[in-house]
């Protein structure tokens, strides 16, 4: 019984993302959501409270995905902008694939939305802080401005999140390699320039994800994220 709850619970998530990344949030109903899922809205209420309740939950997991995507600033990474190039790329395909990741991203710039949590302000304070560790270990440019940098790295996976949504077919994660071949050059010390694979690393090249895997990790021992995993990354 409680494996059954937690699958409808799961699928209730899931539908509701792929609804509020068709419709937005206001365009979104439960029956709508109800129907996608295949359940009563009575068993939509067993779980939820009402939409903006699933909306908490549909943004939250995502907020999980993510932080499991990027876990926390590592000060002594070794290669940090190798690392910033792979996390892009990881967090591109997430986006492509996966309705949950891609619907937590629309719902911080929804309008009608009112949530406790903003993906992209993780994104944005992640990639500075990486990029805070590159520019320590003397592995950026002289001269590059860090929030001309920020900037530009958030906006290509807005764009990215965006343009997914088109749905015309075209393979939009795949435009984060152009991006660095063209930013790289400009961005990176010229000791450690050759040394960046803009295409990402072998450790970047993953079999693409999904929500249900992500749910699966999460009930094997050792699975990420941990249950503060969300609290650990979006602390003050």
């Amino acid at each position: 019984m409680q494996d059954r709850a937690a699958k409808t619970r799961r699928q209730l998530i899931r539908s509701a993302a792929e609804v509020f990344d068709r419709a937005g949030f206001a365009g979104s109903s439960i029956g709508q959501i109800c129907a996608l899922a295949g359940v009563s809205q009575g068993a939509l209420h067993f779980h939820f409270k009402n939409k903006q309740a699933l909306g908490e939950a549909v943004e939250s997991t995502a907020a999980d995905m993510l932080c499991c995507i990027t876990g926390q600033v590592p000060a002594r990474h070794p290669a940090p902008l190798q690392l910033l190039v792979d996390t892009s790329h990881t967090l591109a395909r997430w986006v492509s694939h996966d309705p949950v990741l891609r619907a937590g991203f629309r719902l911080a710039h929804d309008a009608a939305w009112h949530g406790g949590t903003s993906l992209w302000h993780h994104w944005r304070d992640w990639v500075r802080g990486l990029l805070t560790v590159a520019r320590q270990r003397g592995s950026l440019a002289p001269g590059v401005d860090l929030d001309d940098a920020v900037s530009a790295v958030t906006a290509v996976m807005a764009g990215v999140e965006a343009l997914d949504r088109s749905r015309d077919g075209t393979p939009w994660s795949e435009s984060v390699t152009p991006f660095w071949r063209l930013v790289l050059p400009q961005l990176s010390a010229e000791h450690v320039r050759g040394r960046i694979d803009a295409a990402g690393s072998h450790a970047a090249a993953e079999e693409a994800p999904t929500a249900d895997r992500w749910f699966a990790s999460r009930r094997t021992p050792g699975g990420c994220p941990t249950p503060t995993a969300r609290e650990m990354c979006f602390a003050p």
